[in-house]
């Protein structure tokens, strides 16, 4: 669905609506409309066989997909969008109408902190996926019952939460090692190498998130079982964030059993509340960083689904981050775009996505390669060969985007820094039992490349 530039489509801003609690925010929701909000939401099939033809689909305000089959992309829109598709000079071939689904509320959908982890840890919508309440309760928990390998980090604040301390989020990130004095310290000059994975920066991919809740289990349950994990805690820690954008996840599962399709953080008004499939406020948080920010890959629209921000690292989230990776990783690559880190560079990291089937590495703003290309390709081949995904720039294989967070951490620090795009069983809302599939599909690129972090280059 394309949204007029010079359309402004009134609502109740967001950031009222947030000051109430999680519990009077679910009791509010309207099922039937609810359901409405996807019944009708179709994906289409349209012919974009240059990054030209990409981008100017992306300008026009459509909600483009991460997702490539040959010369064709993928628009999520509604009855309309069809005929604003060919207005604008393109054809769409065909449509997948996203499937109807009963709604229903999370389990409890009780307000952050006002019960403990074991209460709240099961708490799940739309089949099984977690809550931000579970994810978070489930950091607690892991680290309770596993002090000697986990501990838990308050790493910022949403951007809600910056608005109001009582309507949005804490930033929250777990270290998992066999911790010995100074482990999971916030200094770059750590005694073991760092990984981190990092999902649901964009808050409508909800199974990358409960990927990332599988991937800290086996860490730390498996531990004193299985050797491959007992070696990677013994030598490396590995940082896990499972919800990047709090806010955004928070108003994707108040629609239960038929999630509302927030991609953004919260930040803006005067868009569509609840998000439609192409107008919802907010910010793109995998646009916002000052990697060749507001260059390719975006939407001007404030409403529109690729929005940068009106500036680079505008968003809360995106500075609290930045800090986050500046803590763990040292800067190890010198400026310009050409310059390669060295050799002795430590460090890697994953972003996860859905729903490509694609393994991408920077850079993602232009074709142009880094100074490290032929080691980042060497790797993403190895990832392939685990998760049998093509591998490639996203310019190459998907589409050019600017300001994303993998080429920020490869751009700023110098670490070796990889998107993975999820198949999600070939849906963009798939059901829950996606959910194992992708992950044992991914777990063993998630562990290679952890396990190279102490030298990626070498």
């Amino acid at each position: 669905m394309r949204l007029p530039r010079t359309r402004k489509v009134g609502c109740v801003l967001f950031a009222v609506a947030a000051a109430l609690t999680y519990a009077t925010q679910s009791a509010a929701a309207d099922p039937a409309t609810q359901a409405s909000q996807t019944e009708r939401l179709s994906i289409y099939r349209v012919a974009a066989p240059s990054d030209a033809a990409a981008q100017r689909l992306i300008a026009s305000g459509f909600d483009v997909l991460e997702r490539r089959d040959g010369a064709d992309l993928f628009v999520l829109g509604d009855a309309g969008t069809a005929a604003q598709l060919r207005a604008d000079g393109f054809a769409p071939e065909s449509a997948q109408p996203l499937a109807p689904a009963n709604w229903t509320t999370p389990r409890s959908q009780l307000a952050p902190g006002t019960m403990s982890p074991a209460a709240v840890v099961d708490e799940t919508y739309d089949g099984g996926y977690h809550t931000l309440n579970a994810q978070y309760a489930h950091l607690d928990l892991i680290a309770a019952n596993h002090p000697d390998l986990a501990t838990v980090v308050d790493y910022g604040d949403s951007y809600l939460k910056t608005r109001n301390a009582s309507a949005g989020h804490d930033l929250r990130a777990i270290c998992l090692t066999h911790k010995q004095a100074g482990d999971c310290a916030l200094s770059p000059n750590s005694a073991k190498p760092r990984f981190l994975l990092m999902t649901q920066i964009h808050a409508r991919e909800i199974v990358t998130g409960d990927i990332s809740w599988r991937f800290i289990d086996h860490l730390a349950n498996d531990y004193a079982t299985d050797s491959s994990v007992a070696a990677l805690l013994n030598s490396t820690e590995v940082w896990v964030i499972p919800v990047v954008n709090p806010d955004g996840v928070a108003e994707v599962q108040l629609g239960g059993n038929h999630p509302y399709l927030q991609r953004k953080n919260e930040h803006g008004s005067g868009c569509s509340n609840p998000p439609t499939a192409s107008n919802q406020l907010g910010v793109d948080l995998n646009r916002n960083t000052s990697t060749h920010w507001h260059t390719t890959g975006i939407d001007t629209s404030a409403c529109g689904q690729q929005y940068p921000g009106a500036s680079a690292n505008s968003e809360p989230e995106t500075t609290a981050i930045e800090a986050l990776f500046r803590e763990l990783f040292p800067d190890q690559r010198g400026t310009g775009d050409s310059t390669p880190a060295p050799v002795t560079t430590r460090g890697a990291m994953i972003t996860m996505h859905s729903d490509a089937g694609m393994n991408l590495f920077p850079w993602g703003w232009s074709t142009t390669h880094t100074g490290n290309d032929a080691k980042l390709r060497a790797i993403a081949a190895k990832m392939s060969s685990y998760n049998h995904y093509p591998y490639g720039q996203p310019g190459q294989i998907l589409y050019n985007a600017s300001g994303t967070s993998d080429d920020w951490a490869y751009g700023e620090l110098g670490i070796a820094s990889f998107t993975i795009e999820v198949d999600s069983c070939g849906s963009f809302t798939p059901a829950y039992s996606c959910t194992a599939t992708d992950y044992n599909k991914n777990l063993p690129a998630l562990m290679y490349v952890a396990g190279i972090a102490k030298a990626p280059y070498a």
